[in-house]
């Protein structure tokens, strides 16, 4: 969750960082003064839609380290690290990446993967997720994280931002027009009331995309957990670690759990804005039952 979470955080702020510079630059009077120029509003909302979206990629990796306090595993020390480091290079190999950095970072189960390119990722593994789960375990999620950046799920998810991105820059722009000349009836260039329009509208269009974005991010969560299946040759192995994650010890299933799942997703309209699918549908769906 933390590199989706880490993502659109980021994004969204390099976002509303180019919309003030656009406002400062009057790039936004420009495009306004003889009435909205639709084709160059597009051009801009492009560049600055998909501008926004590929910085945060390519800042990603520092941003999450900074963020999480991860350090680097450049030398490893003790079994623990080099084991590790080696399986998380053997995972990659299989998956014919190039090998990844390898980070721990201090926190509650959990891991995530990140970086703009498949052959210079970044895997982060946290100290509880070490110390409660057994290798196998660990294993599996490692090899989650490796099949996210195999399968380029973070510039898939850029990509998906970018055009977001570009409506809601666009739209809150025309948005920002027409209450400005209807409501505040603004006659000659625009008024304050653009400028308040268009900040209100990118923060509502800016809550929808995210929605959206989540949406994607859940269903390449199943095909992470099915990776993880391929490279380890059995499904076992990740379904003991969500049901660790989602607070259970390895065995049967019970028929019975939350609908919200348990760690997995909020129930309710939380559902929409979670990055992950309920746990209790990720087993599901690695014991063929999705």
């Amino acid at each position: 969750m933390k590199r989706i979470v880490l993502l659109i955080a980021t994004n969204l702020a390099v976002v509303f960082l180019l919309s003030i510079v656009a406002s400062l630059l009057g790039v936004d009077r420009i495009l306004t003064q003889n009435g909205l120029a639709l084709e160059n509003l597009l051009w801009f909302s492009l560049i600055f839609g998909f501008g926004g979206a590929f910085i945060s990629l390519l800042i990603s990796k520092q941003v999450a380290l900074w963020s999480t306090g991860a350090h680097v595993i450049t030398s490893p020390e003790g079994a623990h690290e080099r084991w590790l480091v080696d399986t998380v290079h053997r995972l990659a190999d299989k998956a014919n990446i190039g090998r990844p950095d390898v980070a721990v970072y201090e926190g509650e189960p959990n891991a995530f993967a990140t970086g703009a390119f498949k052959n210079s990722a970044l895997v982060a593994v946290s100290t509880g997720l070490l110390s409660s789960m057994s290798r196998e375990e660990v294993e599996a999620v490692l090899g989650h994280e490796i099949t996210h950046v195999s399968n380029g799920d973070m510039v898939t998810l850029t990509l998906i931002q970018g055009v977001l991105n570009t409506f809601v820059f666009f739209l809150s722009r025309v948005v920002g027009f027409i209450v400005d000349k209807m409501v505040f009836r603004t006659e000659r260039g625009v008024g304050p009331g653009f400028y308040i329009t268009v900040i209100v509208s990118q923060i509502v269009f800016g809550i929808f995309a995210s929605m959206i974005v989540m949406y994607f991010s859940r269903r390449r969560e199943f095909r992470a957990d099915a990776g993880s299946a391929q490279l380890l040759g059995t499904p076992q192995p990740m379904i003991g670690a969500l049901m660790r994650l989602g607070g259970m010890q390895p065995g049967a299933l019970p028929q019975a759990m939350a609908a919200s799942g348990v760690a997995g997703s909020p129930g309710g309209w939380g559902a929409l804005f979670a990055s992950h699918p309920p746990i209790e549908q990720r087993i599901a769906a690695l014991q063929g039952r999705g």
